[in-house]
């Protein structure tokens, strides 16, 4: 069993910039796929940007390319999502999730606010 933690989230102004952060707890977190998603009010969940077990490869919806960075320690269990530019449709609940095997377990939330 996997427990995730998400952190990081705020309000900011447009232009700006916040870091998310995801601590992973249970399992061997170097073995996890992490991803993260984002949920806007009245909306369905949506893919934000993935990074595999060993950091080396990542992946980014075309929403947040060139702004969003996704990144991983594995020695300290946690996964971040590095945040610029950030446009008030960026607005929403940020969900961590971690793929082990076929299984996915998914944080919290932290709500992410982007006034312009």
């Amino acid at each position: 069993q996997v427990q995730l933690v998400e952190s990081g989230g705020g309000l900011v102004q447009a232009g700006g910039s916040l870091r998310l952060s995801c601590l992973a707890s249970g399992g061997i977190f170097s073995r996890n796929v992490m991803a993260w998603y984002r949920q806007a009010p009245g909306k369905q969940r949506l893919f934000v940007a993935w990074i595999s077990s060993d950091g080396r490869n990542t992946g980014y919806a075309d929403s947040v390319k060139g702004r969003f960075i996704i990144s991983r320690d594995n020695a300290k269990n946690t996964v971040y999502l590095q945040m610029n530019s950030l446009k008030p449709e960026d607005t929403a609940v940020y969900y961590c999730r971690a793929t082990v095997g076929t299984d996915n377990y998914w944080g919290q939330g932290t709500q992410v606010t982007v006034s312009s």
